[in-house]
């Protein structure tokens, strides 16, 4: 049912994007709309991911790395193909998945992860996004993150100049064309996001077996990047769905404006799985440091 509500979800977006262009261009515009829409998206296909990892300045590390013989140990237990696995030297602790599909995937963390997690809880993390690679959220996000930003570059078009083919344009199309078509496609965009969120936690709970472990990571995860900057998705806002938790860049939890589903309700989600309900810092309450798992040096 989730998958059938994304797709669904994608075909609306697709056919704002096809009523926007008619708006500017009539039929004409339609057609041009869907030709951008096809282009855009191939070479989001094709390159999506190799722009991700080198916006984040990502560094590739080989079966010497800890990270990498955890992931391939989750891998082999989801029944996937290898991913490639980065590291990205950012003080804030967060990570993601990247690539078209199982065969073409990547798997990154940042430094301010490994140092704050413990070994379980970093593989619990790290079995959430092979979740995501496995059920192809990272290619649906990444057309649908496509299509959006498709949207508001046809609304900058009419704000520039473009008009039906009767050489007029009603001030209500060029208002739906600038605002209201965008409102929605953003609104669109967060909807699927949160959805592929429940549904990762899910699946990274039954690969790593550590429902618990994911829900602490989860709580400390989230505390930490309240407060800690990231500026790759400071400068670039539309990569925030890409993250397991929202990279502090504001918003009402769970709302029709957040990328991600409130952190305790995740939580919640994942204790009734464990059929356990764990102890958990009260509000304001910081999770203990532990020493870092993987025998890397915290940050002050």
């Amino acid at each position: 049912m989730s998958r059938t509500r994304t797709y669904m979800l994608m075909a609306a977006l697709v056919a704002l994007f096809m009523g926007v262009g008619w708006l500017i261009g009539g039929q004409s515009g339609a057609l041009v709309a869907l030709l951008i829409a096809a282009a855009m998206n191939l070479f989001a296909y094709w390159n999506a991911d190799k722009l991700v990892l080198r916006m984040h300045d990502a560094h590739e590390v080989g079966p010497d790395h800890p990270l990498h013989r955890i992931v391939a140990g989750l891998a082999a237990r989801a029944g996937l193909p290898m991913p490639r696995v980065y590291v990205i030297d950012q003080a804030q602790p967060n990570a993601f998945a990247t690539g078209r599909d199982p065969e073409h995937a990547a798997v990154a963390a940042t430094t301010g992860l490994l140092e704050l997690l413990d070994r379980d809880e970093i593989e619990a993390v790290m079995a959430h996004e092979l979740a995501h690679i496995r059920n192809r959220d990272t290619l649906v996000m990444t057309v649908t993150a496509t299509l959006a930003g498709a949207i508001s570059m046809l609304g900058n078009f009419a704000m520039l100049g473009g008009h039906r083919e009767d050489g007029r344009a009603h001030p209500l199309a060029v208002f739906l064309a600038l605002v209201v078509a965008p409102f929605v496609a953003m609104l669109v965009q967060f909807a699927i996001s949160r959805a592929r969120e429940y549904g990762a936690d899910a699946g990274g709970a039954e690969i790593s077996g550590k429902p618990l472990k994911l829900a602490s990571a989860l709580a400390k995860l989230s505390q930490a990047a309240e407060r800690i900057p990231n500026p790759v998705a400071e400068g670039n806002p539309a990569l925030a769905h890409l993250y397991i938790v929202k990279p502090g860049l504001g918003g009402v939890a769970d709302s029709l404006f957040a990328t991600h589903p409130a952190p305790e309700n995740r939580i919640a989600a994942l204790q009734a799985m464990a059929g356990l309900e764990p102890a958990a810092p009260r509000p304001g309450e910081p999770w203990p440091r532990r020493p870092s798992a993987l025998g890397l040096r915290r940050r002050p």
